[in-house]
């Protein structure tokens, strides 16, 4: 069983709802410290309440699509105040449809701006030797099954996640040399509050959980892969990406209308 010590800092954003959320009460229900960042508080102070060693989890409210460019300075001010990292979890995130002719340029900012930029200076705070515990350190991103599935609509999302996916592979081969693992997860569509407003607002009665032989996904199906890349029994996997979709991948069009 995988476990974690007091001493094993990760850092989990989006930790105030969804995937973050549940990343992080797992982390912290194993033993680690974890420290949430969102920008809503009121839920980060949810999620603490959640799990199972409060005392070990600390609130950094912060809207990582603002000042992009600190949150390098961010992650050493974090390391700072709490310690050096064992581990990084980027989940938060957006989706949003947007067909060929509603994208502009100021949505596909807003979308690389919350799904890519964020999350790769995120990382470079991450990899900087001065924050993190050196051999053995892990670092894991949230892409999507939908940077293979090529649904209509997903233009912008697609590419953002896409995007990270190969950045991410990029700076793994940049830090193997120090011992530190970097991988990505490619979900497909869990219970998240994010996924079920899509759904009530696009999708229209279509049947979308008969597209999944297991049916929709649940929070735990990811956390429980994300914690695991994070833990030392993954400590030979790196540079990977993770399809956790129950067999969609690559399948074809989804059809919302």
């Amino acid at each position: 069983m995988i476990k974690f010590t007091p001493e094993q800092i990760f850092l989990v954003t989006g930790a105030s709802s969804g995937l973050g959320q549940g990343v992080a009460i797992m982390l912290n229900n194993l033993g680690a410290t974890v420290i949430g960042v969102a920008r809503n508080h009121d839920r980060l102070i949810e999620t603490r309440d959640k799990c199972a060693h409060p005392e070990n989890f600390f609130i950094e409210e912060r809207d990582l699509t603002l000042d992009i460019d600190t949150l390098p300075t961010f992650v050493k001010d974090l390391r700072e105040k709490y310690g050096k990292f064992r581990g990084m979890a980027l989940c938060h995130g957006i989706s949003e449809l947007a067909p060929a002719q509603m994208l502009t340029y100021d949505h596909l900012i807003k979308m690389f701006n919350c799904d890519y930029f964020s999350h790769l200076m995120l990382a470079k705070g991450f990899v900087d030797r001065r924050n993190n515990t050196g051999r053995g350190a892990a670092l894991v991103a949230i892409s999507s099954f939908a940077a293979d599935s090529t649904n209509r609509g997903m233009a912008a999302y697609a590419g953002s996640k896409s995007a990270l996916r190969a950045s991410m592979k990029c700076l793994a081969n940049e830090v193997s040399r120090f011992g530190i693992r970097i991988n990505t997860v490619s979900p497909s569509d869990i219970k998240t509050p994010m996924v079920l407003r899509g759904f009530a607002s696009t999708v229209r009665g279509y049947g979308f959980e008969d597209l999944y032989p297991f049916g929709l996904g649940e929070v735990e199906d990811v956390a429980n892969v994300i914690v695991f890349l994070l833990s030392d029994d993954a400590k030979w996997i790196t540079r990977q990406d993770w399809g956790i979709d129950c067999g969609v991948r690559g399948g074809g069009e989804v059809v919302n209308d």
